[in-house]
Order: C-alpha cells, then structure tokens, then sequence
C-alpha cells in the first residue's frame, strides 16, 4: 500500500504541476515524508500531501478554506477540496522553501512570532465558509494541540510504559488539567490557533526567497493561543533554546499585537500548562522512538525527561 500511494501521490502531483503550469524538469520527483501520518511527495513546484488515515473531510475542509483565506499567514493550498486517494484524503501545495536545520542562527524566530500573533488576531468570523453573495461563518473544528498530546502519552503506556523515564512522564501528565490531556473542552473556543507550531511549519513562498509562511493546516483550529508558543517556551525552560532567542521570539509576538500572553510583564502564567503539556508530549515521544529503536535516551531527550521530573515533584495531580 505504502508503495502505491507513494507512486500515485507522484502521478497526482505531476498532475497539478502540469495544470499549474509549473516547470517540470526530468526526475524532480521527491518523497518528503512517509509517515504513519502523513505522506509528502514534491514534483517540481508541486507539493502533495495524503493525510493520517483517520482524517474526516468535516475537519480538513474548513482547514483548508481557512489557509486560503489567510495567505499572507497560512501557505494557501492549490485546492481547497481535498481528494481520495487509497482511502486517504490528499491535498495539494505550492512548494516552499523551508527552514535550513543546518543553519539554526538563521532561524526566523521573529517570523514565526509575527504570523502566530496575526493568526491568533484574525476573528474566525472574517473567514467566510461559502463565497458571495450569501457568505456564512467558517465552522472551524477545536485546534488539535492537547489531542496530540494526549496521544503521544497513549503511545507511550502502550509500548513504552516499561522504561524507566516513564513513570516521570506520566505522572507530570496527571498534574496538567483537563483540557491540556483532552479530557474536556478548551477555555478558548474563539481563537484561530496554528495547534502544532515548529519550525519546520514554516516555508518562504514563492520559492526561494519570498517571505516565510506557516504551513500544515492540520491542527488549525480554535482553542488556547498560548498553546502555539508552547514548544519554543519548553524549549527555554528546558535549556534547549537560548535565551536571546526566546527572548526574540515572545517580543516579536507581543509587538505584533498577539493576545496569547500580556503586552508586557511575567507571561509564564499564560504559558505554564502549555508549556508543561508540550514538554510532555515531547518527553513521551522521546521515549517512545528510543525504546522503538532499542537505544538509550540522548541527551536532549533526557533533558525533557529531567524537566518532566522537576513538574512532578512542583505540583500535585490535578483533579
């Protein structure tokens, strides 16, 4: 099947290219990713995507109309319907240029700062759900970040439960509240969040050097803005993200007008459970893909392990 879906991900790809009027030298077919989750195949200037297998077309398609009504935030897809493909549903992208991991002191904290607070200020109801002359509100589903959290803590009691660091995981995952594990609704049910932001969310389009996007509309959604700041503030509380750029990256967003955290002043009152939660998600699937690949944790991975200790011991179980 993987192999399957891999060639007719190409064949669709070079498909839209051609409708695109994209260039199409010999051989600029790449496998970007082939996950579980998700498999990316690039033709020439094309991009195309089979989401997760459990993806309903209810949740995907508001997603999509949403990332192309924001294109001076969100990557606008060639399409705003996804297609079938192999049971999965496919969606098709301009190619960007993404983040050189290669070159972190080039990392565009401030961009990524500035699209999250202009994320976080569009009102959904700005995003219409049927075009003129009868428009109506976007029904845009709960951003998945706490979902996804709550998974990586599945996986880790389902095959991981046994290594010595998970105990530590699992009992910082019981101090968060409910709505940080799934459990329950979010407090914010009228932000536009992004739900899963890194740097790899983010491409410059038109490639090379047009100016930087986010990208992946999976997890868009609405829910608690501070939760899109969450990885990078982990990061700093964990050692693993220098202060000067954590610095960077929490004054570009408040200079942008983002609401996630106070115009000025401590925000780790608004960031401290997302904060907790991702270092948790991370921490889970850390452990995870060691024991999957049999090897001892490194020592970024034992850092998130040693922070998830230190959020047990600080606080009791929450109810």
């Amino acid at each position: 099947m993987t192999h399957a879906l891999l060639s007719d991900l190409t064949t669709r790809a070079r498909a839209e290219a051609h409708s695109a009027a994209a260039a199409c030298p010999c051989g600029a077919t790449a496998t970007l990713a082939d996950r579980p989750d998700a498999t990316v195949v690039r033709h020439a200037d094309t991009v195309a995507k089979a989401h997760a297998p459990d993806t309903t077309r209810t949740e995907l398609t508001p997603r999509l109309i949403a990332a192309t009504h924001l294109p001076g935030i969100l990557l606008p897809p060639l399409s705003p319907t996804p297609a079938h493909l192999h049971g999965r549903l496919v969606t098709f992208w301009p190619y960007g240029t993404p983040v050189d991991p290669e070159n972190p002191d080039a990392a565009p904290w401030e961009d990524a700062a500035t699209l999250l607070a202009l994320l976080h200020r569009t009102p959904t109801t700005a995003l219409p759900a049927s075009p003129s002359p009868t428009p109506a509100p976007l029904a845009l589903p709960p951003m998945r970040g706490p979902a996804k959290a709550a998974l990586a803590v599945t996986r880790l009691r389902t095959t991981a439960a046994h290594h010595p660091a998970a105990a530590s995981v699992l009992h910082a995952w019981s101090t968060l509240p409910a709505w940080a594990r799934a459990e329950s609704p979010m407090p914010d049910t009228a932000t536009l969040c992004h739900g899963d932001l890194h740097l790899g969310q983010l491409v410059r389009h038109p490639a090379p050097d047009g100016p930087w996007l986010l990208i992946d509309v999976d997890d868009l959604g609405v829910g608690v803005p501070a939760w899109d700041l969450a990885r990078p503030a982990a990061w700093y509380a964990c050692g693993l993200l220098s202060p000067e750029e954590w610095t960077r990256f929490l004054t570009a967003y408040r200079t942008a007008g983002g609401p996630a955290v106070p115009a000025d002043g401590d925000p780790w009152p608004a960031l401290d459970v997302p904060a907790r939660a991702l270092t948790v998600q991370t921490a889970a699937r850390s452990i995870a893909k060691a024991v999957a690949a049999d090897r001892p944790l490194d020592d970024v991975e034992q850092a998130l392990v040693d922070a998830c200790d230190r959020i047990g011991s600080a606080l009791p179980e929450s109810e």
